[in-house]
């Protein structure tokens, strides 16, 4: 389906077209290019909300600043699609987030006007510091650096380390702070509330147009600019007893707040600041969502909806002749609920994907009990470590790819304490149209290093809902991971009876002839339906589920190895230091020789797509398996065509 743009946004194909466009018809311009969002979305799919949020604020930052020469670096990247279309990709944009396509994401090998890469939370202000300190450095005095960066990821604490430094670095960097009281959840937190205070004050904001009043009266003259902006920040300082404080205690001159959907306030804002120096932050408001009407109201469902139909606002859900199984961040959802009922001692938290992650059905119900920390993995893990120190069993959960900025936290505040903390990691594995930035690929070897920890995976959501209760009960004493993937399971009747596993017991799921599967989690079942397509074939491969990658089944290893010469490994993580890896180092120091092939994710950045399109470029997919049991059995497979011949 062929989607047209507008009159103006169709002349656009860089900043400087747009820069030739009158400032009166910048309204036209944004409510095309905001149409345009809707209409390509809405059939190709993406993330919605947060791009209609900031479609003023991408054209004003285009018509303002030079881009590239100045830098523009947008935090996560969510709402950077109108960015892409103006920067020379409107006319692929229909291929964002697919495979072989865009990125979901700003990211510099795609275009000189991506300036820093990103995907997770709370990166730009250090990135965008560290471009006007190089500016500084090359003495680039004509170079401007602004980071975008919405009220959701400022509440990390590597926004604030960095405007920390900002404050003290001297150097020319502009923050703008798009406050919309989102990130993908509602934001929580005393931030959100010192934010909201600001802009509902009706004394500081008569003091905001007092100054803004003031700019626009200033001569041209760079260097008056430049005291007149001084006095005028003095003087905010002075008659402001707590709105800007907070900034201002940082050594950055606050702007705001203004309203982000005002095109000519924010144009004409934007071209006075660029011209005063130094550290600063403007605060807009904005609504996340902003025309479509469905989206201002439930934000969190609209961040990234799917495909949909954008008069009715239905969302296009897949049709199924039977029941499907539910996704497995659900059954943690409902099994941490269940959980809990029966033991008073089992807490949640998370950083802020209560929906992401399901453990929103526990906050519902006990709210008391689980907690939404906001973007904040290090604290989310230490907090948990805290709990556990008073005899309470933490569930923290977070997504894999995130787990990795809270590395130290894990190593130092839960493993070298031996403290009981359960670390679930959703989105374990490629996690498909995300890409790079959010495939959950290290978390095996990452963790696999540290002393102490238990790290499992589920085949299955009945294995999923055992692990959880095993982890849970008052024998373990040790960290421990479960990892499980993003999407759905295997099974439709999944609430099973609670079961025990036994710390570190994988389980034969079946025997075989000349060649042992050994797999670990979910790609389990990729296996089992390999399995089933070279029975056909006259072959009878064994199959192992693992479980446990630490501690690993030292039993179920000696049977395998005592018994086979070929051995497969499967996992849905990084083959270097991962389960494979662990496999191979237990057949060296056991002394045993056979035929190793491990398949996972390569020693490669893996682009996005969707998950099977992944596996299958991996070749740990069903069909990759198989051929790889035929490849290593190949003698086997020509002496039975001969004989079939």
């Amino acid at each position: 389906m062929e989607i047209t743009p507008g009159t103006l946004l169709k002349t656009i194909n860089a900043p400087s077209d747009l820069k030739n466009i009158s400032r009166e018809q910048l309204h036209q311009v944004c409510d095309e290019l905001r149409q345009y969002i809707i209409d390509v979305v809405s059939v190709h799919g993406g993330h919605f909300a947060a791009s209609l949020g900031v479609v003023e604020l991408s054209v004003a930052l285009h018509y303002i600043y030079n881009t590239p020469y100045d830098q523009l670096v947008w935090d996560v990247g969510h709402q950077a699609y109108g960015h892409k279309i103006l920067t020379g990709r409107r006319e692929n944009f229909y291929t964002n987030r697919k495979y072989n396509g865009l990125s979901g994401f700003p990211k510099r090998s795609e275009s000189e006007y991506d300036t820093f890469g990103v995907g997770h939370s709370s990166t730009s202000i250090s990135a965008a510091l560290g471009m006007a300190m190089a500016a500084k450095y090359k003495k680039e005095e004509d170079r401007k650096v602004v980071a975008v960066i919405g009220d959701g990821a400022m509440t990390a604490g590597m926004a604030f380390e960095a405007m920390n430094h900002a404050g003290v670095a001297d150097s020319d960097v502009l923050i703008v702070l798009n406050d919309n009281c989102m990130s993908i959840d509602p934001n929580v937190g005393a931030l959100k509330e010192y934010l909201t205070d600001i802009a509902t004050s009706p004394t500081y904001n008569k003091l905001k147009d007092d100054v803004w009043n003031a700019l626009g009266k200033l001569p041209v003259g760079k260097g008056f600019t430049r005291a007149m902006a001084h006095k005028l920040t003095d003087s905010v300082k002075g008659m402001v007893s707590s709105s800007a404080n907070l900034f201002e205690a940082l050594k950055l001159r606050y702007f705001g707040p203004i309203d982000g959907h005002n095109i000519t306030k924010l144009i004409d804002t934007l071209k006075d600041l660029r011209e005063i120096p130094g550290p600063k932050i403007l605060h807009i408001i904005t609504v996340k969502g902003k025309g479509y009407s469905l989206a201002e109201k439930d934000q969190t469902k609209w961040h990234a909806p799917g495909l949909f139909d954008k008069i009715t606002g239905e969302i296009v859900k897949k049709k199924y002749d039977a029941p499907q199984p539910p996704k497995y961040q659900d059954v943690f959802g409902h099994t941490i609920v269940e959980l809990a009922e029966a033991n008073d001692k089992i807490m949640g938290v998370t950083p802020a994907m209560p929906s992401g992650c399901s453990l929103k059905f526990m906050m519902d119900k006990m709210p008391d009990r689980s907690f939404d920390v906001g973007i904040c993995e290090q604290h989310a893990v230490t907090l948990s470590a805290g709990l556990a120190t008073q005899g309470l069993t933490v569930f923290c959960n977070i997504y894999s790819s995130f787990m990795q900025r809270a590395f130290d936290q894990v190593v130092h505040d839960v493993a070298i304490q031996k403290l009981p903390v359960v670390l679930c990691l959703d989105r374990a594995g490629l996690v498909g149209e995300d890409g790079p930035t959010h495939h959950g690929a290290y978390d095996i070897a990452y963790f696999r290093c540290i002393p102490h920890m238990v790290i499992s995976a589920p085949m299955n959501e009945s294995e999923l809902r055992n692990l959880m209760y095993t982890a849970q009960l008052p024998t373990n004493d040790a960290p421990f991971v479960i990892r499980y993937p993003r999407g759905e399971g295997v099974m439709t009747e999944w609430r099973t009876p609670f079961k025990e596993i036994p710390i570190g017991k994988g389980r034969k799921i079946k025997g075989g002839e000349d060649i042992a599967i050994l797999s670990f989690g979910h790609p389990g079942n990729f296996a089992t339906n390999a399995i089933r397509e070279l029975k056909t074939q006259g072959l009878n491969p064994a199959h192992y589920d693992m479980r446990f990658v630490k501690p690993i089944d030292e039993e179920l290893l000696h049977e395998v190895f005592q018994n086979y010469g070929k051995v497969i490994t499967v996992e849905d993580g990084t083959i270097v230091g991962g389960f494979g890896s662990a496999v191979l180092e237990f057949m060296a120091a056991n002394n045993y020789h056979a035929e190793v092939k491990m398949l996972g994710i390569p020693d490669r950045l893996v682009e996005h797509g969707s998950p099977k399109e992944l596996h299958r470029e991996c070749g740990y997919d069903a069909q990759g398996i198989a051929e790889t049991v035929r490849e290593m059995l190949k003698d086997k497979v020509r002496v039975s065509s001969m004989i079939a011949g």
